[in-house]
């Protein structure tokens, strides 16, 4: 096909914009457009093309098979575009700068404490954290990595590394351990898992049941409030190990793993380079620097058992030239 023959990118853009947000009204306001320039922009490129794009639906639109495949296509290249835009010009300004979003417990409880560290082996490199979970739209964020629980269908366009293994086990006050074994104390879980302390009674048969199951909206609420002495919190590992290493918080029936992972995510390139690199790397680091802790025993606490947290294999991160 002749380059000539592509359709106008003006119309591309229009069209894409209209798929992703369902709306040419939508899609107008986010291109400063009219909506009728829209219309006829999509117009154009259907009888260019020669197949509808679009059908209607009730009062809206919905993708006709042709548009679903177009659309496909536009998103993995506007999204390497995207990508290819952002490196250049990161290259040019010799970026410095980071964007880390990071689910909100795991930043609160796990990556704020160790960031100082950070910062003071890498004083050159300004990083901004986010939070935030789920799918990341690394474009409209600026996002450069993410971290995330990979609970969710993982776009292909995205490049994953392993950073851990999910554990999970009840953290309570040292003085709530006889409670907890007798079977008189106040289960606390989050809404984010609603169904976790069934499964974890389920498998743990032996165990007492509480008297009373209450939601927090996070798993940090959780854990702050075991820690207030409000009752047994079910929470992941890496939220609660250093309380469980302090002493402050103990956990007699060890973590578990649910069989999910916490992974590092980043579009474009499959190898990180200059600043990516080494935020990346150092993240990698802290949590093998923890599994080694945990493989090598914590005295009492629990912390062994289960399959141990470790970074898992994945994508490669280049070391920058």
């Amino acid at each position: 096909m002749d380059r000539s023959d592509i359709p106008s990118l003006d119309d591309l853009r229009a069209f894409e914009a209209t798929a992703r947000l369902g709306s040419v009204r939508l899609a107008a306001d986010s291109l400063a457009l009219t909506h009728g320039a829209v219309s006829r922009r999509i117009t154009k490129l259907a009888n260019d093309i020669g197949v509808s794009l679009f059908e209607k639906n009730g009062r809206g639109l919905r993708l006709t098979p042709a548009g679903e495949t177009l659309n496909l296509t536009l998103g993995r290249f506007f999204s390497e575009l995207g990508a290819t835009v952002q490196s250049l010009r990161a290259t040019r300004a010799g970026k410095t700068a980071l964007v880390l979003s990071c689910e909100p417990s795991v930043a609160a409880r796990w990556l704020i404490p160790r960031l100082g560290a950070f910062q003071t082996a890498h004083p050159g490199i300004a990083l901004h954290l986010s939070v935030g979970g789920g799918l990341v739209d690394f474009r409209k964020n600026q996002v450069d990595l993410a971290i995330r629980r990979l609970d969710f269908a993982v776009p292909e366009a995205w490049n994953v590394r392993t950073l851990f293994a999910e554990r999970v086990g009840p953290v309570m006050r040292p003085e709530w351990v006889p409670k907890f074994e007798r079977g008189d104390y106040l289960a606390l879980g989050s809404k984010t898992r609603p169904d976790a302390w069934a499964k974890w009674l389920k498998a743990h048969p032996s165990a007492r049941r509480p008297t009373e199951i209450r939601y927090y909206d996070h798993h940090s609420l959780i854990v702050e409030a075991a820690a207030a002495g409000l009752g047994v919190a079910l929470s992941p590992l890496v939220l609660v190990v250093d309380d469980v290493e302090r002493g402050s918080l103990a956990a007699p029936a060890g973590f578990d793993p649910d069989g999910s992972q916490y992974g590092l995510i980043w579009q474009g390139a499959t190898e990180l380079e200059g600043v990516e690199f080494e935020l990346a790397e150092w993240l990698l680091a802290q949590f093998s620097s923890l599994s080694s802790r945990l493989d090598g025993g914590s005295g009492g606490n629990g912390l062994r058992r289960g399959a141990a947290l470790a970074g898992g294999k994945g994508k490669r991160i280049r070391r920058p030239r």
